[in-house]
């Protein structure tokens, strides 16, 4: 790319930025962070999205009904005091007194009820998976909420970390506008959301969570591009820069106004493909991809290192993983020849191939060396780059057959398998496979942990031999941060204003 246009651009865009949401120079003065980030803005509606940007603006602003706290390892919950099973498929809740949202309206267990509803049956809705197990929400009486599951769900806490919980009383009055005001029990409120450009939240100075130090007010910025992110953390018009290249953080930390934090990602790195489109309908075509790869070159020459491998869906310290899970595709372009001629194709097999560009680090640098090795492993690859909203819609509705993408927020795999590979789960992948199935429904009836853990390393052992997605690796995360704060990634990726503190001048 030419350098003349790509400065031309920086700069306009960064004047736009500015112009747009009245940036000051140094956030401590306005206390004010602005986060320059990668992923979606799509819709002023708090289900209308899935991806892990938005999850955690709207849980810092409507409040989810779990979280996951990641230093002490355990679910917790802003709504509820306690949390019982009475049975295999009985969930009881009960609600914390005197709860408010940010207008002054009580908390009230009929929002719970509405929520699940809604994410069931709401046109809108890109979440029901989240509640999929969920077969009734009831009220036993003012505090007690009861949710009743098709079968056993052992999995159920962490489903509900992504459960957005919404007023009924602000959707019976405003229908659809409910969700321009968002009136939620978070440490923060919504201030202003353009789509496709940025975020506005305020603090609620009422909240017990928050912090005089925390910013007052928190926005997020899209900005893809990793030159214009480092631009804009050096000129003090952003103070947290998501997702700084590897070749990029000496830079950055040579800085005299910035620096460099790392974070272990639990995002799973992936290359999915559809059973519905030839001729991935082939599983010796999806394991020929396998053996095509060379991740251990890929992370050495393009990534510097800043990867682990990924032999399923989770790495150490999350749920299910095994260091003896099976994991046949070490690179073998021999192997994926073979394998080609054997699904019918002896002089290779043409395909397409989607990248992400701007989404993740170092994307497309990373889909353009996977393009190299699957052409000299005998596909035939037709690479192609839309931007990022384009692809994600289209991957969301099921229209891609074979794409590099990410999967974040993984603690427990039951969400993220059930979401991309369970029948019915969601059309991003199309999968199905009655063994699989049984293998899903299993794990979430299992309440022994070491059980449930045998029962997902068979999972994933089923997902691995099927091939519908090749794993590849976890990211290691470098975060450009202004010197004037002090932020600790939080393991979720969820970017909340309670874990930045603004130095004082």
């Amino acid at each position: 790319m030419p350098a003349t246009p790509s400065v031309r651009k920086i700069g306009i865009r960064s004047i736009l930025v500015a112009m747009a949401v009245c940036l000051t120079t140094a956030a401590s003065a306005a206390s004010r962070v602005t986060v320059a980030v990668t992923e979606t803005i799509a819709s002023t509606s708090p289900i209308a999205d899935s991806v892990n940007l938005m999850y955690g603006v709207w849980c810092q602003v409507y409040g989810c009904w779990t979280r996951y706290d990641g230093q002490t390892q355990t679910y917790v919950s802003d709504f509820f005091e306690s949390w019982k099973t009475e049975d295999p498929t009985t969930w009881v809740f009960t609600l914390r007194p005197g709860l408010k949202r940010h207008n002054g309206e009580p908390v009230v267990a009929e929002d719970f009820v509405h929520t699940v509803d809604r994410l069931k049956t709401d046109p809108q809705s890109r979440q029901g998976y989240n509640v999929a197990e969920v077969s009734e929400v009831s009220i036993r009486d003012p505090r007690t909420v009861v949710v009743k599951t098709k079968t056993p769900a052992a999995p159920l806490l962490d489903y509900l970390t992504f459960v957005i919980v919404m007023s009924k009383a602000q959707w019976d009055k405003n229908g659809r506008d409910a969700d321009k005001d968002a009136f939620g029990i978070g440490p923060y409120k919504l201030k202003k959301l353009v789509v496709d450009n940025y975020i506005v939240l305020e603090k609620d100075p009422n909240n017990p969570n928050v912090a005089a130090d925390n910013p007052d007010e928190l926005v997020f910025q899209i900005m893809r591009e990793p030159e214009q992110r480092v631009t804009a953390l050096f000129n003090g018009e952003a103070q947290i820069a998501q997702f700084i290249p590897p070749h990029m953080v000496e830079r950055v930390q040579q800085n005299p106004s910035s620096k460099i934090v790392m974070s272990d990602s639990i995002e799973a790195m992936f290359l999915a493909m559809s059973p519905l489109a030839p001729p991935f309908d082939k599983k010796e075509v999806r394991q020929a991809v396998g053996y095509a790869i060379d991740r251990d070159l890929i992370i050495k020459r393009v990534l510097q290192g800043q990867a682990t491998t990924l032999n399923g869906p989770v790495g150490p310290e999350q749920v299910g993983y095994s260091p003896d899970i099976d994991y046949k595709y070490a690179y073998n372009p021999t192997k994926s020849r073979e394998l080609l001629k054997k699904a019918g194709y002896p002089d290779g097999v043409p395909v397409d191939f989607y990248a992400t560009v701007g989404r993740y680090t170092l994307d497309k640098q990373i889909c353009e060396a996977i393009a190299q090795m699957l052409n000299r492993a005998g596909f035939k690859v037709n690479l192609k780059t839309p931007e990022w909203s384009t692809l994600w819609a289209n991957v969301q509705k099921g229209g891609v057959p074979f794409y590099y993408m990410g999967r974040g927020s993984i603690i427990d795999p039951s969400v993220m398998m059930q979401q991309y590979f369970g029948t019915g789960g969601s059309p991003r992948i199309g999968y199905s496979s009655p063994d699989l199935d049984k293998l899903l429904t299993k794990e979430r009836e299992t309440f022994d942990r070491d059980a449930r853990m045998k029962v997902l390393q068979q999972a994933i052992g089923v997902i691995n031999d099927d091939a519908p997605a090749i794993f590849l690796w976890r990211h290691q995360m470098a975060w450009g941060l202004s010197k004037s704060i002090e932020y600790a990634p939080d393991v979720t990726g969820y970017i909340y204003g309670t874990k930045i503190h603004v130095k004082s001048k």
